[in-house]
């Protein structure tokens, strides 16, 4: 019978130029793949893998090559489209230790195939056990030796007998996870480039059908003129609109870079087939009657992926508007939209392709300009992590706007956005879609929570495409505000009281509004401007034009914008009730006509009414107090014991029945035993968490279970009085009436104890003892959620906060920036800082231990849940009185851990 392996072993990968490959464990049917492989290496390749010359591969060699085990002799290799170009294996020597070997085809050499496959490897590896891959490499094999050295592992060499033997130590170093995560970031930006920058475009299905789809994209190309050769393909006409066709993509005499594909969903595959052919780099999928259509359509979508990307290509679509690249030496529009905005500092990417248009037209109402566009449509493949990588590098864009419906990687996503947003804002329109399909209650996370993890990684999330669009163009041309100091310029003393309630109602913090008047011209208005803006109480400044006559509008635009420049602070106007970049407000781009102009940096955006240019400034004020935060990794805590969390972990999950309580440590268990991650998911297993919990330096409030009065008595005894008796039942704490407090004696107990038995039933009661008063109540909690991973929750434990759902919400592992900010998110927090008649209590306190219920969560992919259950927080520290795990092994490895993959 064959091996088996997992299926997570198996991934599409974006290699270094930008293409892509499929990587997947050997297997014996590879044979003929293999030789074929073999066939086509240089006499140099064979040498340095073989240290001698091997014409061919014997019989005895194939079989030896792809018959594996998958567990101490592993092999993955690189196929595109039908063909295996790259080969790695291991094995194993010794404990822990097995020798490594790799071989590329000579065509493919230099693409990171070598580098993406000693990745996956790795991650094999170490599943197994193997902490260190041993090579011998020839001197002159320069190559190999580069791979091995710039995987970023910790790599020792030494020369003997003609060899130089290499050692590399597997474990997971901050600098390999740097390396990875940069050669991802480089190549899945280039994958992008490779689209929005093509030499050529070919439009299959182009007909000559007026309102066609593949006309009308033809004819988009032709009018905003692309400027490389545009190719329409159709299997029977010669020309359409007035351009020469052709029967194929493979009849078309020069290169094709990029195709759009209008044909039939039921002829796209074979479309797709033919490209490869050419040689094409990416594909447009305009075409309907995929996913969006139900089941089969969903198959026939996830073998247009399949595909593609085996292919090497990356598929933007099916069912999507099209892609836009404004830049002068491109000016791509290959896009079902007749409108596309002029050049601007903005991406935008869109996941729906039916808002497409309208959202362009929007964009293009307002005078706001974009470096380049991309609508989604399905999102098979090309999604928005993938533009965030492209954007973070293009120079032409400067603030990043999504429109989502879903998230296919959501801890990537957010990922990607914590570091992007370091350097460029990323503003995202909330939609009705959740990640991965899934409603964001059957995930166990309430909406507001992915508000939360969005916010935690910088983004800006806002209610609805108009706000999308106030946010963007803020953002674009004007500064960020240093604080939330807000300076009201007006000539309407009602219309400036309604700025100053929004400033209030939004966080910010409004000075007295300058009421000019309603005969105010441009002297008035650019000296008041002036004068608050020179303040150093002001932080921007909202400026309300809305003269009840005519007055001169160019000569107050004209001094506005000469204030406004070099002041550094964001000025935001309500001018004449115009929304979006009005033109007399405009700084233009040098080269530009006044009849299309491209505004610049120092262009005051102008809002339809004061309270959208507020809350347009609030959301900025919050990015830019955010961005301001030093971006510091999580504390590093000297008194951890993952070792051991791992090794108890697996013993529970182990077990041949599920455990009641905390398991010992198994005498004999090895350090850093693997878990029993990966492995055939089981039942769940719910424990108490005290020992787990103990190997992150936290320590839970002592406690007895008692099933009588005497019993009760006596465990008060040996905990020491006062005691608390309340209900076992770890959801009791949710409930009002299931506490006795501040018990003294043993009558206090027996008493306490009869009052249960009588009101609720209760037989099985705990006893502990009383913690140090006056305490705030809290609860922290850990779920490990099947799209952003592990997140951490936090909330005051009073009944109150519980009913309101006054949680918040951070991933997993946190920060000290992030646990701060984690506690002070909900309503409640004041209690905490001496608010409302309690006494301050230890939040340095409680911080830390979010950071250390953090690591917790992070390191062990197995606490499908963790709830502590309370947390009192007293005016020195922290006491847990209550904590219950729930462990799971995980079907495969987190979303977005390990080695690249395209998801």
């Amino acid at each position: 019978m064959e091996a088996q392996y997992p299926a997570h072993w198996e991934a599409d990968v974006v290699l270094a130029d930008g293409g892509t490959a499929h990587v997947r464990p050997i297997r014996p049917a590879d044979a003929d793949r293999l030789r074929s492989f073999y066939s086509r290496l240089s006499d140099e390749s064979i040498y340095f893998r073989f240290f001698g010359p091997r014409p061919r591969l014997s019989d005895r060699d194939v079989e030896r090559f792809t018959n594996v085990d998958y567990v101490d002799r592993v092999a993955l290799i690189a196929t595109i489209g039908t063909e295996m170009v790259a080969v790695i294996r291991y094995d194993k020597t010794g404990p822990g230790e097995a020798e490594v070997a790799f071989l590329v085809e000579d065509a493919h050499q230099g693409r990171g195939v070598a580098s993406v496959l000693l990745e996956h490897l790795a991650a094999t590896a170490r599943e197994h056990g193997i902490e260190t891959f041993v090579a011998d490499v020839l001197p002159a094999n320069m190559r190999m030796m580069g791979v091995l050295r710039q995987a970023g592992y910790t790599a020792q060499s030494r020369f003997a007998d003609g060899v130089v033997r290499m050692t590399l130590d597997l474990t997971p170093t901050e600098t390999s996870a740097e390396v990875t995560t940069s050669r991802e970031h480089r190549a899945e930006s280039r994958s992008i480039a490779r689209l929005l920058t093509p030499g050529s475009v070919a439009v299959i299905g182009a007909s000559r059908e007026p309102g066609g789809v593949g006309q009308t994209v033809l004819r988009n190309l032709l009018a905003a003129d692309f400027t490389g050769p545009v190719y329409p393909v159709h299997r029977e006409v010669r020309a359409v609109a007035g351009v020469r066709a052709y029967p194929s993509v493979t009849a078309i005499d020069g290169d094709v870079d990029l195709a759009v594909v209008a044909v039939p969903a039921e002829s796209v595959l074979d479309v797709v087939e033919e490209c490869a052919q050419k040689g094409v780099h990416g594909l447009v999928v305009v075409s309907s009657g995929f996913g969006e259509t139900g089941a089969e359509g969903r198959e026939r979508q996830d073998e247009l992926a399949r595909t593609a990307r085996s292919y090497g290509l990356r598929v933007v679509g099916p069912n999507c508007l099209g892609i836009a690249n404004t830049d002068r030496s491109v000016r791509l529009n290959a896009t079902l939209a007749a409108t596309v905005p002029g050049r601007g500092k903005v991406g935008f990417f869109s996941q729906s392709g039916a808002l497409g248009t309208a959202l362009l037209q929007r964009v293009a109402q307002r005078g706001m300009g974009i470096s380049s566009f991309v609508s989604a449509g399905n999102r098979a493949d090309v999604s928005g992590n993938d533009l965030l990588q492209y954007w973070e590098e293009d120079d032409a864009t400067e603030v990043i706007l999504l429109y989502l419906e879903s998230l296919g990687n959501p801890r990537k996503f957010t990922r990607l956005a914590r570091r992007i947003s370091r350097r460029k804002p990323v503003v995202v329109v909330k939609s009705g879609g959740t990640p991965s399909g899934h409603s964001a209650e059957e995930l166990g996370l309430p909406d507001s929570a992915i508000s939360s993890l969005f916010a935690q990684a910088g983004l800006i999330r806002v209610d609805d495409l108009i706000q999308l669009f106030d946010v963007g163009q803020l953002l674009a041309y004007q500064p960020l505000p240093a604080g939330p100091k807000v300076a009201l310029v007006t000539n309407s003393d009602a219309l400036g009281l309604l700025a100053a309630d929004a400033c209030l109602a939004a966080g910010l913090e409004p000075r007295p509004p300058v009421n000019l008047g309603p005969a105010a011209g441009a002297a008035e208005f650019g000296a008041a401007l002036e004068g608050e803006l020179a303040s150093a109480g002001v932080d921007a400044a909202v400026v309300i034009y809305m003269p009840p006559l005519p007055g001169d509008a160019e000569a107050v635009a004209a001094e506005l914008l000469r204030v406004s420049q070099g002041s550094g602070k964001p000025v935001l106007t309500t001018f004449e009730g115009h929304l979006g970049m009005h033109p007399a407000l405009q700084v233009t781009e040098p080269g530009t006509s006044r009849e299309r102009p491209a505004p610049a940096r120092g262009s005051i955006p102008s809002y339809a009414a004061p309270e959208e240019a507020v809350r347009a400034l609030a959301q900025a004020a919050r990015y830019a107090a955010w961005r301001a935060q030093p971006a510091t990794p999580p504390p590093a805590l000297d008194d951890l014991d993952p070792a051991r969390a791992r090794t108890l972990v697996h013993n529970l999950l182990s077990a041949p029945e599920p455990a009641p309580g905390p398991a010992a440590e198994t005498a004999g268990t090895r350090r850093g035993v693997r878990s029993a991650a990966f492995a055939e998911p089981g039942p769940p297993v719910e424990i108490d968490a005290a020992e787990l919990l103990s190997c992150y330096g936290l320590t839970v409030w002592p406690a007895e279970m008692v099933r009588s009065p005497e019993e009760a008595v006596a465990a008060a005894e040996r905990l020491g009085w006062p005691v608390v008796l309340k209900v076992a039942d770890p959801g009791a704490s949710r409930r009002a009436g299931t506490v006795r407090l501040g018990l003294t004696g043993p009558e206090m107990v027996r008493h306490a104890y009869a009052e249960f038995a009588d009101q609720l039933g209760e037989k099985v009661l705990a006893v502990q003892r009383m913690a140090p008063q006056p305490a705030v109540p809290t609860v922290v909690g850990v779920v490990e959620d099947p799209a952003f991973g592990p997140v951490v929750s936090f909330g005051l434990g009073e009944v109150t906060a519980r009913l309101l759902q006054d949680q918040g919400y951070r991933l997993a592992p946190l920060t000290a920036e992030d646990a701060a900010a984690l506690v002070r998110s909900v309503r409640a927090a004041p209690l905490l800082f001496g608010q409302y008649g309690y006494p301050p209590v230890a939040v340095d306190a409680l911080e830390e231990l979010l950071v250390r219920v953090g690591r917790l969560a992070n390191d062990l992919p197995e606490v499908a849940r963790l709830d502590l259950d309370q947390v009192l927080v007293g005016e020195s520290s922290v006491m847990i009185l209550g904590a219950r795990a729930t462990l799971r092994t995980p079907a495969g490895p987190r979303l977005d851990g390990g080695p690249r993959r395209l998801s």
